[in-house]
């Protein structure tokens, strides 16, 4: 489908790769694997087109089509959900646009023995089957499925995309690219952002897809799970293994060994080469030998040996007090913004050295239990944290309490202490900051830095409970295992928020799994999680939610328009009840997005409440009247602000009324 013949790409003095040949064959699916800048992103650009290389020949046939997922993209906020992956249906649309054309030319003539009308109604029906085989019967269900199997809910669709969090846009795109069915699929990091139920229903579309797949990830066992075939970027070389990628591990691993002992050899024959050269270069009887060893070492080819990362190396915890048996205890806890509940009845005791994962979907209360762990928000219930106990806490806002002024090296140096001090640039290289980037100062730093250089500071902190909010997400493989090692070395106790299962899998021994307000205890890894809870398969998981009571109005609502589109005018009555139907969850929509907004200032009222308290108990403050005026201020807005909660919440329960 696609050929790459004697590929070579240069920013600098070294390539990235050169002299890369490879074709990529219908039903391919390819783990595109190698160390940070090796060239991965780069290279889908050039098998999308949107990037040139030096050199070199990257042939695709006209009729193949290609769909690229890029990790950072410009998205649009001008329609909804529905209406924006509705865009990959655009030559369907087109398509459409021509049957109706000719039904109503059809129409409008009377002429029906005539050889001109004959050749109109063949016309019509070669564009028919035409349109019936691009899956015009089916799209809307194609849709649904597509979107709800990337996690969003039916009362998204109608929302604008403006307001989803850029990682619920970049599912919008997935979405997109998944419904225009492209030949070849290029997906660089397509599981970020996604949580584990989705991951899984991703993993199995792809398996199941005929189209072909290049995909870069550093969730190894996603890739494992869809790869067929791992193409490997290392020492400026690109290397196929017709393999998936756990296999290419192995493979790689002896390949390895093959080349260092061939290195070895080689080696030893440059030195007895020199050796003889330097002790008869003077010596007439030995000229001609001396000659024939100075040519064979300028024939011979250096032997390369495979990159290895440097990140395979061990880290450890600082000592740290001893807390007490049971860190964490919570009973009957809730938390509910107004009607609005995440959870309620959350009992649960976390002992000493426990590794605990808390999982579940995107919204279902995992990081606000944490937040309640950490005194952040208020909650109903009790909750206790152990005696002694003293929390190390990353979460994505860490990052935004670096110390801009400080490079990446002086913010570590900083936090070090004792022999771990002469280790710094070790443990600075096996999370990507090796070299000239140690020297970087922290307001350079992208996101996905800032973010590694918490967790680094976090690994040197001396304490007994750890809690991680997707701690892996700007992470690379390499740097996911030394985090890894580090927490199962851990004498303390660890809570972890995160949907890799492959970092999760020998780390953690019990599963907290969050959905539907509640909060379920489950003994074991997280694979034997998964086992217990079977995911649906995408073509079964239209139909598990067409199940749901709450869905039945909105899926027959879907179902109409799908008629509509396809039986024409008998069918005006259901359309025009979709297009009622459709104001009403607009309508809905905005109202929710009324209430959640609501709640947000509410929080943020508590919080400011919670620190105005905290700084008038201190005696030099308590007078303070700009800090008095301020907390009466805050006070009379957040009553203010209930109300009118209320008012949203009742306003918003009303409309769903309605709908159901």
């Amino acid at each position: 489908m696609i050929s790459v013949e004697d590929l070579t790409v240069e920013f600098g003095i070294k390539p990235l790769f050169s002299g890369a040949s490879f074709v990529i064959n219908p039903r391919d699916r390819i783990a595109l694997v190698g160390k940070n800048g090796a060239g991965k992103s780069t290279l889908l650009k050039i098998l999308c087109g949107l990037q040139q290389p030096t050199s070199g020949i990257v042939s695709t046939p006209n009729d193949t089509t290609t769909g690229y997922l890029p990790q950072v993209m410009n998205l649009h906020d001008e329609t909804t959900v529905r209406e924006e992956a509705q865009k990959a249906f655009a030559d369907m649309s087109r398509q459409q646009q021509k049957v109706e054309r000719l039904e109503k030319q059809m129409a409008e003539r009377t002429d029906y023995e005539s050889a001109d009308y004959m050749l109109l109604v063949e016309k019509y029906t070669t564009e028919h089957e035409r349109l019936l085989m691009m899956g015009a019967e089916s799209r809307e269900a194609e849709l649904e499925r597509t979107l709800l199997g990337l996690g969003f809910d039916r009362s998204d669709f109608d929302r604008p995309t403006s307001e989803f969090s850029g990682g619920w846009r970049m599912r919008i795109e997935l979405a997109k690219i998944l419904l225009e069915k492209p030949d070849v699929l290029l997906l660089d990091e397509p599981t970020n952002h996604l949580d584990i139920e989705s991951i899984q229903w991703l993993e199995q579309l792809l398996s199941q897809s005929a189209q072909s797949v290049v995909l870069v990830s550093h969730d190894r066992a996603f890739i494992n799970n869809v790869s067929n075939r791992t193409l490997e970027i290392s020492c400026g070389k690109i290397i196929d293994y017709k393999v998936k990628y756990d296999e290419y591990v192995t493979l790689r691993k002896e390949r390895r060994e093959q080349q260092l002992r061939a290195y070895e050899n080689q080696q030893r024959e440059i030195a007895e080469a020199q050796e003889f050269i330097n002790r008869f270069r003077y010596q007439a009887t030995k000229a001609i030998q001396v000659q024939q060893k100075i040519r064979q070492l300028e024939k011979m080819v250096p032997i390369e040996i495979d990159e290895v990362d440097n990140a395979a190396m061990h880290l450890k915890f600082p000592p740290c007090l001893r807390s007490g048996d049971y860190p964490i205890i919570c009973d009957e806890v809730k938390k509910a913004y107004g009607e609005h509940l995440v959870f309620d009845n959350v009992n649960l005791t976390i002992k000493r050295g426990e590794k605990v994962a808390f999982v579940g979907k995107n919204g279902e209360g995992k990081s606000t239990l944490v937040k309640c762990i950490m005194g952040d928000i208020p909650f109903d219930g009790v909750l206790k944290v152990g005696h002694n106990v003293q929390i190390g806490y990353f979460a994505q806002n860490q990052a935004q309490l670096l110390d801009e002024r400080l490079t990446v090296f002086e913010t570590i140096d900083n936090v070090a202490k004792g022999d771990i001090r002469l280790r710094i640039k070790d443990i600075l290289g096996a999370f990507m900051f090796g070299g000239e980037a140690s020297e970087k100062k922290v307001k350079v730093l992208s996101g996905g830095e800032r973010s590694r250089l918490a967790m680094i500071r976090l690994l040197l902190e001396p304490v007994n409970l750890l809690i991680l909010d997707e701690p892996t997400n700007h992470l690379d493989m390499a740097s996911k295992d030394v985090l890894k090692e580090a927490i199962r070395a851990f004498d303390g106790t660890a809570i972890i928020v995160s949907h890799d299962r492959e970092f999760l899998d020998g780390l953690v021994t019990k599963v907290y799994e969050f959905g539907g307000g509640k909060v379920r205890e489950h003994l074991g890894g997280i694979y034997d999680w998964l086992k217990a809870i079977p995911s649906p398969s995408p073509e079964e998981d239209v139909q598990a939610h067409n199940s749901q009571p709450t869905y039945k109005n909105k899926n027959s609502s879907s179902s109409n328009q799908a008629s509509t589109l396809l039986e024409g005018p008998g069918e005006v009555s259901k359309a025009t009840t979709y297009a009622a139907r459709k104001e009403q969850q607009k309508q809905l929509s905005k109202a929710e997005k009324a209430v959640k907004d609501s709640e947000q200032k509410i929080e943020k009222m508590e919080q400011r409440l919670k620190e105005l308290d905290s700084l008038l108990c201190d005696p030099e403050k308590a007078c303070d009247m700009t800090l008095v005026a301020e907390y009466t201020d805050t006070k009379r807005a957040l009553d203010n602000e209930v109300e009118r909660w209320e008012q949203l919440a009742e306003d918003a329960e009303a409309l769903r009324s309605q709908l159901n």
